[in-house]
């Protein structure tokens, strides 16, 4: 799929290294950099893409996710903001699927950074009565840098709903996830782990005490990616399993063995923005591979 993206034509040359082409419905661009490949859509500044050289995609992009005006992107990187989950319409917020505007690009031997902005309109005002100025900062190189910025007077839930390309969810443990959380398959019921997390059927779960870095151990991909979060009060890991799986009309019914969610959050603890201090939420993300 995300070989895909690479291939669409381009509309207009940014710089050397970025372009803007279309993928479906929707606008995008496209980083093709010595160092790195990465696409982010406009519609929700969603990141779809990113792939350090000489490696395999990191990030997770359903086949069937359609790309459509309006329409949540199954995969990727999405905002979710202003809210987290069912507490409004539509689920997870607005800002995944709004259209954002490329603000700011910077580039140099070692990748590109990428600013993204969304004010309130008129139709954010109908789903949620607040004035804002939102930011989503993209550092894109060996490490991929996600930092999102929210400017007004509010509180809000957010996530940064990161999918991560495994190579078998059967052989895949995270690590680094502290031991309460929330267990959302089974009536937000209170848990204890052991700070790791696999994956025998469907899991979504809020961890309310993570560490600041969480691993995924790859085993059948021979890798590591270590997913650092900054200002987050809430790490959540989420596979939807067989069933829900093939229940999903934007993901294969096996669409679920390749890939899991580790999203730095702010659920229990709402991202507070007022006068002259923005509220912000960042995640890191870096490759290792395994000897």
């Amino acid at each position: 799929m995300q070989d895909k993206l690479f291939s669409q034509p381009v509309i207009t040359q940014i710089t050397p290294y970025l372009s803007q082409r279309q993928t479906g419905e929707l606008p995008m661009i496209v980083v093709n950099h010595p160092k790195v490949r990465a696409a982010i859509t406009l519609q929700g500044a969603h990141l779809v893409a990113w792939q350090p050289s000489g490696e395999k995609p990191v990030i997770w992009l359903s086949d069937k996710t359609p790309f459509s005006t309006g329409k949540a992107i199954r995969g990727g990187v999405p905002i979710c903001w202003p809210w987290f989950g069912p507490a409004g319409e539509p689920a997870h917020g607005f800002a995944r699927n709004q259209a954002w505007v490329l603000s700011a690009h910077d580039e140099n031997e070692d990748g590109v950074i990428l600013t993204f902005v969304l004010e309130s309109n008129a139709q954010t005002k109908k789903l949620w009565p607040h004035d804002f100025t939102l930011f989503a900062r993209f550092r894109l190189g060996q490490h991929c840098e996600i930092e999102l910025e929210a400017h007004g007077e509010f509180e809000a839930t957010a996530a940064l709903h990161s999918y991560f390309a495994v190579a078998d969810i059967a052989d895949v443990e995270v690590s680094g996830l502290g031991k309460a959380y929330i267990d959302k398959v089974n009536n937000n019921a209170q848990g204890i782990s052991d700070g790791k997390q696999r994956y025998p059927g469907r899991i979504d779960r809020i961890f309310t005490q993570a560490e600041d870095c969480a691993v995924i151990h790859d085993k059948a991909g021979q890798r590591q990616i270590e997913v650092y979060h900054h200002h987050q009060s809430d790490v959540v890991t989420w596979n939807p399993g067989v069933e829900l799986s093939c229940s999903m009309a934007d993901m294969a019914n096996e669409g679920y063995k390749t890939m899991v969610c580790v999203e730095t959050a702010r659920i229990n603890k709402p991202m507070r923005s007022a006068g002259e201090n923005p509220a912000r939420l960042g995640t890191t993300f870096r490759l290792r591979r395994k000897a």
